[in-house]
């Protein structure tokens, strides 16, 4: 038994058996999925998961999320939100995500006023108070709650915490919305979200598990973990290919690298 992780779940568990009833703001990546499976270890039909089907999320994530959801028990509702429709979001400022999040957590708050619920959950954790994140604004400004944030779990704890309780997800890479590929101050489109996701869906036929296709017009950045690269390499005349017919006449290959958009922003300034 590994003590540590064992503590870090009893902490966890501790933080949500303070609510009597709780609705997670569910979205499949492993924070919130692990979110799920404990929050239902301890309240059991007194948890409800709201995930969005966007059109910024991959089917291929959604399915996953859903599949998950569902293997843990506990009750899951599917909402469709419309964060396209509001120009503050689609003219993707560096503060897109407060957009997304606000959109998201408004919608949430009518189905928690329809079920009777007080508090809505997020899968925020200690590490992510210290990187850009607009979306965090708008869940304090919405009164979200973040048990794993409040249980003082960071991501590594998550993994160790997730493995602990055996879930096949515990090493998942992160996955953002397809909106994080388009730089700021591009417009967001549904063509160029498709454009992204299926481009990335053909890359990973190949086995390449940690990837990014950053939209720049018709070029397009692929990103992939150093692990991939050789492999993604030997296989580009195919992946340039396929991207010629989603529209992308140029494609560039880097290492990947997490948030290299916000790169391109001054980031200190915008804490």
């Amino acid at each position: 038994m590994n003590n540590n992780a064992e503590q870090k779940l009893k902490s966890l568990e501790s933080e949500l058996s303070k609510y009597e009833r709780l609705i997670i703001a569910y979205s499949g990546g492993l924070d919130s999925a692990l979110l799920l499976k404990v929050a239902h270890r301890v309240l059991g039909d007194r948890v409800l998961a709201v995930i969005s089907d966007s059109p910024s999320i991959p089917r291929s994530e959604l399915n996953s999320a859903v599949e998950f959801a569902r293997s843990t028990g506990a009750r899951l509702m599917i909402i469709n939100t419309e964060e396209l429709a509001d120009e503050n979001y689609a003219m993707n400022p560096d503060n897109r995500c407060y957009f997304c999040k606000n959109e998201l957590y408004t919608y949430v708050e009518e189905v928690a006023a329809k079920e009777g619920v007080k508090h809505i959950a997020n899968g925020t954790n200690v590490d992510d108070l210290g990187d850009y994140r607009p979306g965090l604004k708008a869940a304090d400004e919405h009164k979200v709650v973040s048990p794993l944030k409040d249980a003082k779990l960071t991501k590594d704890d998550v993994r160790l915490v997730a493995r602990h309780l055996g879930l096949d997800i515990w090493d998942k890479p992160a996955s953002p919305c397809l909106a994080s590929r388009i730089p700021y101050g591009s417009f967001i489109t549904r063509e160029k979200l498709t454009q992204v996701e299926k481009a990335e869906e053909y890359v990973k036929t190949f086995g390449v598990r940690e990837l990014r296709v950053r939209h720049f017009g018709d070029k397009a950045v692929l990103e992939v973990n150093p692990l991939y690269r050789e492999k993604t390499e030997s296989n580009m005349a195919l992946i340039k290919a396929e991207f010629a017919k989603l529209g992308f006449s140029e494609v560039e290959i880097k290492d990947f690298q997490t948030g290299s958009l916000n790169k391109l922003i001054n980031i200190n300034a915008k804490r």
